[in-house]
C-alpha cells in the first residue's frame, strides 16, 4: 500500500480521485489551500504550492504525488503562477524524498499558440528537470461533470435555441470519460519503468467541438443549430462564452486558446501499459450525465454546485460573485450576536426599502418573498427558514449559509463568514454566489449587480457598527 498524496484535491479531478484511490486500497492524504469535502478516512493537508513553507510538512512521508494543481482562473499572469508553483513544488518533493510525481498535463498540438497549453507542457519539463522522477500524463477533455471544457459544452447545449460559434468548433480533439482517466492516474502509482516517460491519455474518438456539441444535444432529446463564423477572434470568443456559460471569464480565455488548435494524440503506449475498454464519447457522456445526477442526489441541501444543480439541470455549475466585507471592533461572539438578529421583524440591517422591493416583485409572480419569519427566531438551525431564505449551513459564531429562494433564473446562497484579525479586529464578509440558468440568468445578474455590490457594503457596516455598539465602542459615522 503507497501512500498518496493528491495536491489539488479540492478540485474537479482531485475530488474524484481520492476516493478512486482509496478504494483501491492506498493510504491517501488530501492536500489543497482550503479544507474541502472528504470521504471517510482521508486526512487533509494543508498545501499551496506558491507558499513553498507549507510543502515540507504536507509532504512528508509520502510515497507518491499526483500533482493537479493549475491557475487558469488568475487571469493573464496565470502560467506565471503555475510555473512558479511547479518550481517550488519540485523542490519540497526532492527534500522529502518522494519517489514519484504524477504530473497531470495537456495533449500538445504539433504547433502550439495557445499559452494554456504551453504552461503545461512547461510545467512537465520543470518536473523533469528537478531531479524527482515524474509520469506526465496528458489529457484533453474530460467528459464529467465540473470540468471546465465539458461546463462550457453543457451549458451551451442546455441553455441555447441555437449557436452562432466561432471557427474553432471544427478543431478537433480525442475527448476522454472520466472513468478512464482515474484508471489511468491510479494505475500510475505501483507501474513500473515509466519514471521520465510522457503518455498521451484519450478517448476512442477523434471528435470535432461542434460534433460533441451536436451529440450532446442529441443525447437530451434537443435540436441545437449550429453555425459557425470565421470572424469570432480568440478574445472575442472568451467574452462570447462568458456571456452564453458560467465559466468564469479568466477559464474561458485560457481555454478558448486551446480550442483553436487540431489535437490528435497516440494514447496506444499507456493503453497497452494500464489496458482497459474506452468509452466512446456518448457512453462516457451517458456516464457523466449519471454520475452528475447521483452526486446531486447526494449533495442536495448542502453548498456544493452539484447540490445547488439537482434544483434544475439548466443551473451552471460555475458561480458569479459579489460581496461586502467590514471590519468591527469587537469580538467574533459579538458580530455573530448581531447577525442573529437577521431577518424577521429586524430585517436585513442595511436598505430594507430595497429588500422590500425585490420582496414584492417576486410575490407578484407567485413567489414565496413575502413569507416573514423564522422557524427559530434565537438560533440558526441547517434546514430552518429565515423569511423565504432557507438556511443551508451554519458553523456557529463563524459562518452563516442561506438558499436564495425567490424565483429569479437560477439559483443562490447568500455566505456570511465571520473571520478574528491578527490586529484583535473581527472581519466579516458577506458574499452572494450566484449559478445562472443560462443567458437569462447571466443577464439578470449582471441587472443586479450594482445593488448588490452597493447593499452588501452597507449591510457589513451596519452589522460592523452594531456589534461595535455592544461592545460599548464609540461609533463614529
Amino acid at each position: 500500500m503507497k501512500s498518496c498524496l493528491v495536491m489539488g484535491a479540492a478540485g474537479y479531478i482531485g475530488s474524484h480521485l481520492v476516493p478512486y484511490l482509496q478504494a483501491h486500497g492506498h493510504e491517501v492524504i488530501a492536500a489543497a489551500r482550503h479544507p474541502c469535502r472528504l470521504p471517510a478516512g482521508v486526512s487533509f493537508r494543508h498545501a499551496d504550492s506558491l507558499n513553498p513553507a507549507t510543502l515540507g510538512p504536507a509532504l512528508a512521508g509520502i510515497d507518491t504525488v499526483f500533482y493537479l494543481v493549475h491557475a487558469m482562473g488568475a487571469g493573464p499572469g496565470f502560467h506565471r503562477l503555475e510555473q512558479q508553483g511547479v518550481k517550488n513544488f519540485a523542490a519540497a518533493a526532492r527534500a522529502a524524498g518522494v519517489r514519484r510525481i504524477v504530473y497531470l498535463g495537456a495533449i500538445q498540438p504539433d504547433r502550439c499558440e495557445s499559452r494554456h497549453l504551453n504552461s503545461r507542457r512547461i510545467c512537465g519539463e520543470l518536473f523533469r528537470a528537478a531531479g524527482v522522477p515524474t509520469v506526465e500524463l496528458r489529457a484533453g477533455i474530460i467528459i464529467g461533470p465540473g470540468s471546465a471544457a465539458f461546463e462550457v459544452m453543457r451549458d451551451l447545449v442546455f441553455n441555447l435555441p441555437m449557436m452562432v460559434t466561432p471557427k474553432w468548433v471544427r478543431s478537433r480533439t480525442p475527448p476522454i470519460a472520466l472513468s478512464n482517466l482515474l484508471h489511468y492516474l491510479g494505475g500510475l502509482v505501483e507501474a513500473e519503468g515509466v519514471d521520465g516517460t510522457i503518455f498521451n491519455a484519450v478517448g476512442p474518438e477523434l471528435l470535432s467541438y461542434q460534433q460533441q456539441l451536436e451529440r450532446f444535444a442529441a443525447h437530451i432529446g434537443k435540436r441545437c443549430p449550429i453555425f459557425p463564423i470565421p470572424w469570432l477572434t480568440p478574445r472575442l470568443s472568451a467574452w462570447w462564452l462568458q456571456f452564453a456559460t458560467s465559466v468564469p471569464q479568466p477559464v474561458a480565455k485560457a481555454l478558448v486558446g486551446g480550442l483553436k488548435h487540431d489535437i490528435p494524440a497516440d494514447g496506444g503506449a499507456l493503453q497497452a501499459l494500464l489496458p482497459q475498454r474506452l468509452l466512446g464519447f456518448d457512453e462516457a457522456l451517458g456516464e457523466a450525465l449519471a454520475l452528475e445526477q447521483r452526486l446531486g442526489a447526494e449533495q442536495q441541501g448542502e453548498e456544493t454546485p452539484l447540490g445547488l444543480r439537482w434544483r434544475h439541470p439548466e443551473y451552471g455549475f460555475y458561480d458569479r460573485t459579489a460581496s461586502g466585507t467590514a471590519l468591527a471592533l469587537a469580538s467574533p461572539e459579538q458580530v455573530w450576536q448581531v447577525l442573529q438578529g437577521l431577518g424577521g421583524k429586524r430585517r436585513y440591517f442595511y436598505m430594507n426599502e430595497l429588500w422590500t422591493v425585490r420582496e414584492w416583485m417576486d410575490h407578484l409572480i407567485g413567489g414565496p418573498a413575502r413569507q416573514y419569519g423564522r422557524s427559530d427566531p434565537t438560533r440558526f438551525r441547517k434546514g430552518d427558514r429565515l423569511d423565504s431564505w432557507e438556511i443551508l449551513g451554519v458553523e456557529e459564531g463563524r459562518r452563516l449559509d442561506l438558499l436564495f429562494n425567490m424565483k429569479a433564473p437560477g439559483v443562490g446562497r447568500l455566505e456570511f463568514i465571520i473571520t478574528p484579525e491578527p490586529s484583535g479586529l473581527t472581519r466579516l464578509s458577506v458574499t452572494a454566489h450566484w449559478h445562472p440558468q443560462g443567458a437569462w440568468g447571466l443577464g439578470y445578474w449582471l441587472a443586479m449587480l450594482p445593488f448588490h455590490l452597493f447593499i452588501f457594503q452597507g449591510m457589513t457596516e451596519a452589522i460592523a457598527k452594531q456589534a461595535e455598539r455592544l461592545a460599548g465602542v464609540e461609533v463614529l459615522d
